[in-house]
């Protein structure tokens, strides 16, 4: 088509309107099960490095399904942030005496939409040394969600990696 030929025309050092789009903004999605305190914490961490987080409960439902809503909420996330937690317990049906930590199925489920919707570059999951990882996401590298706090650097360097600028120096 003539638009896609006219690329060819620009001035150098001038963004095209399709280059603007996919410069990233500064909105994250935060998802979570049931461990309040580990989202409260990572939340206000992410705030603190001037990001806009979205947590799904905070909003009002308006009718909607918890799909719709998800969905609606969802539309212009730059990234994405998994909170992996031990909220359930489960295991293979022919070891049901083998139960093992998980996260929620809500944040499996929202994990690969994510990976989906924004790529892997653009989602990073944090983890407890407990839950067990998904076998589809073996393989996925983790931020460890230790209690000494070490994951704010590593969390901050995989937001900066995806192209949204942020100052490390806030995330110690």
């Amino acid at each position: 088509s003539i638009v896609g030929r006219l690329e060819l025309f620009r001035e150098s050092g001038v963004q095209s309107s399709v280059e603007a789009a996919r410069c990233p903004g500064r909105k994250v999605f935060l998802v979570h099960g049931h461990n309040n305190e580990a989202r409260e914490t990572v939340a206000r961490f992410l705030e603190k490095l001037g990001l806009d987080v979205t947590i799904l409960h905070e909003y009002p439902s308006s009718g909607r399904t918890i799909i719709e809503k998800f969905e609606d909420h969802t539309v212009d996330v730059d990234f994405a942030v998994i909170l992996l937690t031990d909220d359930d317990v489960g295991a293979n049906k022919t070891k049901v005496d083998a139960l093992c930590s998980r996260a929620r199925q809500n944040v499996v489920f929202e994990h690969g939409f994510f990976v989906g919707k924004l790529g892997r570059k653009r989602v990073c999951a944090l983890k407890t040394d407990t839950v067990e990882v998904p076998s589809d996401l073996h393989g996925v590298l983790y931020v460890h969600l230790d209690s000494g706090g070490n994951w704010r650097l590593l969390l901050a360097k995989e937001i900066n990696a995806a192209g949204i600028s942020i100052d490390l120096n806030k995330a110690k």
